[in-house]
């Protein structure tokens, strides 16, 4: 984010140069140019913000040009933290209830990442809940502690307790182990399989 902010404000303090994000930022546009979409200067070259400044200022001088970023970066103030001096907070999922899952919204999801909606019926549940004052639903996917994994197309989180989820396939023993990195990547599997 730093990056992106010390393009974008040098690019204003300048008046110059008009910066597009494009993953590097060689891709820098005149003002006058902008309306053609055609680079007037094209560096072809990576880096850090470091690099950026030095090129930009015309000067290797470190000092100096964290001094021009200093003055471009907005002040973020850093907040104290100790573990020992932490209030006390409520459970974040209140007025929990898990349902078996019929959320248009979350089906409708479901369907948008491919999942066959039958299997996610069988596998998982919805979890409906208060947080701040306002209510949320979302997929709930059990583990073998009690708690669920759940997912929503905003939020991505968990319901405690916190365990990895252990699944036993059926039928005769076999002599693979998957290993997913999350429920909708094991929805998924499943799914394809």
């Amino acid at each position: 984010m730093l990056n992106k902010v010390m393009l974008s404000t040098e690019s204003r303090m300048r008046g110059d140069m008009q910066v597009r994000f494009g993953g590097r930022y060689g891709k820098t546009y005149c003002r006058k140019a902008v309306r053609r979409s055609v680079p007037s200067l094209r560096l072809g070259k990576g880096g850090g913000i470091i690099e950026l400044a030095a090129h930009l200022y015309a000067t290797d001088h470190v000092p100096y040009l964290l001094e021009r970023i200093a003055e471009q970066t907005p002040h973020v103030h850093p907040v104290s933290f100790s573990f020992g001096k932490q209030d006390s907070f409520g459970p974040s999922f209140q007025q929990l209830e898990i349902v078996p899952l019929s959320s248009p919204a979350l089906l409708s999801y479901l369907q948008g990442r491919g999942i066959n909606l039958e299997l996610a019926k069988r596998e998982c549940s919805e979890a409906r809940y208060t947080h701040n004052g306002k209510r949320y639903f979302a997929i709930a996917f059990p583990n073998g502690s009690g708690g669920f994994e759940v997912r929503n197309p905003y939020f991505k989180g968990c319901i405690a307790p916190k365990e990895i989820s252990h699944i036993r396939q059926s039928g005769k023993a076999r002599t693979a182990c998957y290993v997913f990195e999350g429920f909708m990547d094991y929805l998924s599997f499943l799914t394809l399989r």
